[in-house]
């Protein structure tokens, strides 16, 4: 095993180590791993990344299930639109993405080329959600009632975007259930990893009539993944979410700006 690879498995830790501490921002990390570092697909490490976040995710969830930091009725009203929208992205939308895709000065932009800037543009928003803090977000004044519309609105939104670059969305679950639901910060972490869950493994079934899996790959993957997630949530305990998700937005700008320079200049 090459070390690119080694890294590529250390990635796959991170990804659950994050996720269990601040209930989203690992997973958008889970598809430039797979591309650049073990070579796989885009299109393809867009579907296992679903699948590895999905399983992680309810690992996170059943553990904070015991901590009766997961709220189910929120969860069930977000998630219903979004898990729907990310079916039916997964399953007719990406198949249908012509390749090339469009061209520019006759030359192509290939549908690997497009779902990896698409992937970026959708990082560089992440990462300046996560550099943000939580508790700003948490400050800010809302109305004393929940949000329904808003909510399933936002679960819709959530769908689209899960379903085409195969990430959970914590860093627009989080912020809605703190501000459309009136959670705090840490029902709003258990209850996003409970939709993370539910969206993810969803929307990977819609690929499993389009692509062969390469289960032992992924399997390994994903055990590594939920070892990490198993520590992130019991460490939370210890550590500030906050300042991790913090740091870890700046990772992630500059990795979506390396995806950036990868696929337009390299």
């Amino acid at each position: 095993m090459e070390l690119i690879e080694i890294l590529g498995y250390v990635g796959a830790f991170v990804v659950g180590l994050v996720l269990g501490l601040s209930g989203g921002g690992g997973s958008i990390i889970t598809v430039p791993i797979m591309v650049y570092l073990i070579g796989i697909n885009p299109v393809t490490a867009t579907a296992y990344s679903l699948f590895v976040v999905g399983s992680t995710s309810v690992i996170g969830t059943i553990q904070n299930f015991r901590k009766k930091l997961v709220d189910v009725k929120t969860a069930i009203i977000f998630a219903i639109p979004a898990f729907t929208v990310v079916y039916i992205t997964r399953r007719y939308l990406v198949p249908a993405i012509p390749d090339p895709v469009f061209f520019v000065d006759e030359s192509p932009i290939t549908k690997d080329v497009f779902i990896m800037i698409f992937f970026s543009i959708i990082m560089f928003v992440a990462s300046l959600s996560m550099i943000r803090s939580e508790n700003d977000s948490a400050n800010l004044s809302f109305k004393a009632t929940i949000n329904i519309p808003y909510l399933v609105l936002i679960g819709i939104v959530v769908g689209l975007l899960t379903g085409i670059v195969g990430a959970g969305g914590g860093f627009l679950i989080i912020p809605a259930l703190v501000l459309l639901a009136k959670l705090p910060m840490k029902n709003a972490i258990g209850t996003s990893l409970f939709i993370i869950s539910i969206n993810s493994l969803v929307g990977f079934t819609g690929d499993l009539q389009h692509r062969a899996i390469e289960w032992s790959f992924l399997l390994i993957f994903t055990a590594i993944s939920i070892v990490g997630i198993i520590i992130g949530v019991y460490a939370s305990k210890f550590i500030s979410g906050t300042k991790l998700k913090r740091g870890f937005g700046w990772f992630t700008l500059v990795v979506a700006l390396y995806i950036i320079y990868r696929e337009m200049f390299v």
